[in-house]
């Protein structure tokens, strides 16, 4: 472990996402990275994939190559939409998967929060996701500036 802030959240953020993936490819069959698409997804849907490539953080072929696979295998929907554009929605199947396997993880990084390793320096769960939304806000923010 590093004593600088931004090796320790990338250590952090890759444990993390290892952990996921594992708990997700055990109970679901699934890898994190299948899942965080679906997931964003939700959030956004319907979505054409333009503005669903911006939200995942890749470009619009990567969402296009991904798409046929997941439509194929019953994740999700595509529609035509205005102009050339295809629209993109979660199929019952997608939906499902993601409340479920997001309560999963939810529960399970919750209860690694509460974990007793850290008794002696405890973590306010609600507290630290309203600091990290805030960071993540201010990190942004000065991404877009020019």
């Amino acid at each position: 472990m590093s004593e600088r802030i931004t090796f320790t959240l990338h250590e952090l953020i890759s444990a993390v996402d290892a952990h996921a993936d594992a708990v997700l490819r055990a109970r679901y069959g699934v890898s994190f990275n299948h899942f965080q698409f679906l997931a964003i997804l939700a959030d956004v849907e319907p979505s054409d994939m333009t503005a669903l490539a911006a939200c995942l953080g890749i470009t619009k072929a990567g969402v296009s190559k991904r798409v046929p696979a997941l439509v194929a295998d019953g994740w999700i929907a595509s529609e035509p939409g205005r102009g050339r554009s295809i629209l993109l929605s979660l199929t019952s199947k997608g939906a499902a998967l993601v409340r479920d396997a997001g309560a999963v993880l939810e529960q399970e990084f919750t209860d690694l929060l509460g974990h007793p390793a850290l008794a002696d320096d405890p973590i306010d769960a609600s507290r630290l996701n309203r600091q990290l939304v805030a960071l993540t806000t201010l990190v942004q923010q000065q991404q877009e500036k020019p």
